[in-house]
């Protein structure tokens, strides 16, 4: 599925206090964007709020012309840290369960449904690891079982919190071919991301948060010295809406 996800006048509170103000961005698929910022500048906020995890204080979200439902469309993978990587399930398992959701409680699983589920092991190349269980794997592995799950989900856009952090070279770039696939399949990622060394090889847009908009783009054009030294020398957020 082509489409544009559009994000109007978003604002995302903490006890009343905004962290993320106003935002007004469009998002199109097939595309793979960097959420960059200093800590404290809203992107992990601004992720759930997405997913439906946090209440939106102002604004709208829609996919498509339609309000954003984060059931079946959306998929969020939270930072490593906040994951039970000692539940007991194998990696297959963890990808079935994103067919639970399309399913409900009391559809069969069928043909199709497996089908699917080899598709999504294939697209995270874990295949050969399928009855693998979860927490025998490395930490870029674990990170790619959460991508077969979403893509068994059939979800168009996938929310990713600091998916690279703790991950060696090698894992990182089995991660960084991932979520690429997904990219170049009609997949939009929105990856939270803290290191702008590597951001001009991981996505192709970039959009730049420190409590509200400072850029967003392409990423060699937005990527700049003047849009860094604003998002990362001092919060800009003023309380004021724009």
């Amino acid at each position: 599925m082509s489409g544009r996800l559009i994000i109007e006048d978003l604002t995302v509170s903490y006890h009343r206090i905004p962290a993320v103000h106003h935002l007004d961005v469009q998002l199109a698929s097939g595309s793979c964007i960097g959420l960059l910022g200093p800590n404290g500048a809203g992107k992990t906020t601004l992720l759930k709020a997405l997913a439906g995890l946090l209440p939106i204080e102002t604004g709208q979200v829609s996919f498509n012309g339609h309000p954003i439902a984060a059931a079946r469309l959306i998929t969020y993978v939270p930072q490593r840290e906040v994951v039970d990587w000692d539940f007991p399930i194998t990696v297959r398992g963890l990808a079935e369960m994103g067919r639970y959701s399309v399913l409900g409680l009391w559809k069969p699983f069928g043909a199709r449904d497996e089908a699917i589920v080899g598709e999504a092991l294939q697209v995270a190349d874990l295949t050969a690891f399928a009855n693998r269980q979860l927490k025998a794997l490395s930490g870029g592995q674990q990170q790619r079982a959460f991508l077969a799950r979403a893509w068994a989900q059939e979800a168009e856009i996938y929310l990713l919190d600091e998916p690279f952090g703790g991950l060696d070279k090698n894992a990182s770039q089995a991660f960084a071919a991932a979520i690429h696939r997904l990219r170049d399949s009609g997949k939009l990622l929105i990856v939270s991301h803290h290191n702008l060394v590597d951001a001009r090889e991981l996505f192709d847009h970039v959009l730049i948060l420190n409590g509200e908009l400072v850029a967003f783009g392409p990423t060699d054009e937005t990527l700049i010295s003047e849009n860094i030294d604003r998002a990362y020398s001092t919060r800009i957020f003023t309380g004021r809406k724009r």
